[in-house]
């Protein structure tokens, strides 16, 4: 009897649980009521703000929202695959877009991009139209001089004064490590870009290539820029000789680096921010650190942008207003916390990048997990060259990714050379007395000649001829000219025949 009453008990207990239990379903979500994002953000990035975003709207106007995202890859390819597919659509006649209706992520210059959009031949006229639109921000909601406070951080402004997007966060760029790595090398720890050159380095250096991410071209450009064209190329050149692969990733050198796969890398702040935290929490809070190299990196906006044809405009202006208002950019740099009586801050994770909003400085810096303050260690470039970021991804690969065994090997001879100071991996030929290894550096730091019509030659060590060299290559001024095939693409032909100069130069260093 007593063991009838116990089932019965139990039976009971199963089917009243789930009723006694049970937490109320989320409210359906209609079509209308969704915002569709193409972004290059992590997943913590992406589930912090959907969730932000949907607790938010809530709040303000009482109805559900719900975010679906897109992730095809990095800032630079979404832009390419933007411009294919708007460039297609505007030859058949079509009206471009209508499949998403914000970018979120990447820098200012992608932005800018997509700012000036495509150009076009239809019928024998060219036409031009911008990928992204303009938005207009009710004032009485999002005031912009509030917001940033200013235009400009350092020489990048903080949002486009057209509207066409708007700084929803800010990125550093400096060099993650390992200490554990670095120890068993016993090389210092990394304070300067030039760090990354150590002759002891070779084969432990974590980059990403470039031309697939476009984070990782203003890290480079940064280093061009503060430190001018011939230093930035000599760093650039021997980190890539010591590089132990070039990712299409910038998530991968942080994640390497930690992993005591690589010692050393170039990669976004929060990444490595992250990255630390993350072997913090695991139990390894001294094995990693990052370092933004001083007065040589360049603080710019991560910004948002709506996209022509969004089907969803009203919610896009929603998202971006969520973005900028306190709420979200608590998202950025609290700390996680199941309870936020006052509604700010991240529920899982904690995220680790720079607040645009420059309120919350002066009134939550003590909850940021970051004491950084980027509007007080922004730098001005002091003589910024506007052509230098068409520059990089070319002239990096022809010189490094394209020739990276010749030009390790002969990074390796001028090392290993008897008379090379190997306290000061930046010395060139003019520093060295030895003519053999003198020699060997004259050859290593080459830079190439690039031919131009009827028969001038501009060196690309000079900038003075970098503007001339952007007009009539990198944005094919000079097509008829016939300095390449009809059909050829010239930045492809350029880099091309640069490669084949840099590895007949790196080849004459160990013939």
């Amino acid at each position: 009897m007593f063991g009838r009453v116990v089932v019965i008990i139990a039976i009971a207990v199963v089917l009243i649980a789930p009723f006694a239990f049970r937490t109320e379903r989320p409210k359906p979500v209609s079509d209308a009521r969704r915002v569709i994002i193409i972004t290059p953000h992590n997943e913590q990035i992406r589930t912090e703000f959907a969730r932000g975003f949907a607790r938010w709207h809530e709040g303000r106007y009482g109805e559900p929202a719900a975010v679906v995202y897109n992730v095809p890859g990095g800032t630079s390819e979404i832009r390419k695959m933007l411009e294919s597919q708007y460039a297609a659509a505007l030859q058949k006649g079509e009206t471009p877009g209508g499949d998403a209706d914000l970018v979120f992520g990447g820098g200012s210059y992608e932005h800018g991009r997509l700012k000036r959009g495509v150009t076009v031949t239809v019928d024998g006229e060219k036409r031009s139209e911008p990928i992204t639109q303009p938005v207009t921000l009710d004032p009485s909601r999002v005031d912009l001089a509030e917001i940033y406070g200013q235009e400009k951080i350092g020489n990048i402004p903080l949002y486009d004064p057209d509207g066409y997007w708007f700084g929803t966060a800010l990125s550093g760029f400096g060099i993650v490590y390992n200490r554990d790595a670095l120890g068993r090398n016993r090389i210092a720890t990394p304070t300067t870009w030039a760090d990354l050159c150590h002759p002891d380095l070779q084969g432990w250096v974590a980059l990403v290539n470039p031309g697939q991410s476009g984070s990782i071209t203003t890290a480079f450009e940064a280093i061009l820029q503060h430190l001018g064209w011939e230093t930035g190329w000599r760093i650039l050149r021997r980190a890539g000789a010591n590089a132990r692969y070039f990712s299409a990733s910038s998530l991968r050198p942080p994640t390497d680096v930690g992993e005591g796969d690589a010692a050393i890398g170039v990669c976004i702040d929060f990444y490595g921010r992250f990255q630390s935290q993350a072997l913090t929490e695991a139990g390894y809070p001294d094995r990693l650190g990052y370092v933004d190299p001083p007065g040589a990196t360049t603080i710019d906006p991560d910004p948002i942008s709506m996209l022509r044809g969004a089907p969803n405009r009203e919610m896009a202006e929603r998202f971006i207003e969520f973005c900028l208002s306190p709420e979200g950019q608590a998202l950025w740099q609290f700390r996680a916390s199941d309870e936020h009586p006052d509604g700010l801050g991240p529920h899982e994770f904690e995220l680790r990048r720079m607040m645009v909003r420059r309120s919350m400085y002066e009134d939550h810096f003590d909850r940021a997990i970051d004491q950084v303050n980027p509007y007080e260690i922004a730098r001005a470039i002091e003589n910024p060259d506007r052509n230098v970021r068409r520059f990089v991804s070319v002239v990096f690969s022809a010189m490094v990714m394209d020739n990276h065994h010749e030009l390790r090997d002969a990074w390796s001879a001028i090392t290993s050379h008897p008379a090379f100071p190997r306290d000061e991996p930046l010395a060139d030929a003019a520093s060295v007395d030895d003519p053999d290894l003198r020699r060997m550096l004259l050859l290593f730091d080459a830079m190439p000649d690039v031919p131009g019509p009827d028969g001038a030659s501009y060196s690309i060590a000079d900038t003075e001829h970098l503007g001339t060299l952007a007009g009539g290559w990198m944005k094919g001024g000079w097509m008829d000219e016939g300095l390449w095939p009809a059909d050829a693409d010239p930045q492809r032909t350029l880099r091309r025949d640069m490669a084949r100069f840099f590895r007949e130069s790196y080849e004459a260093i160990t013939p």
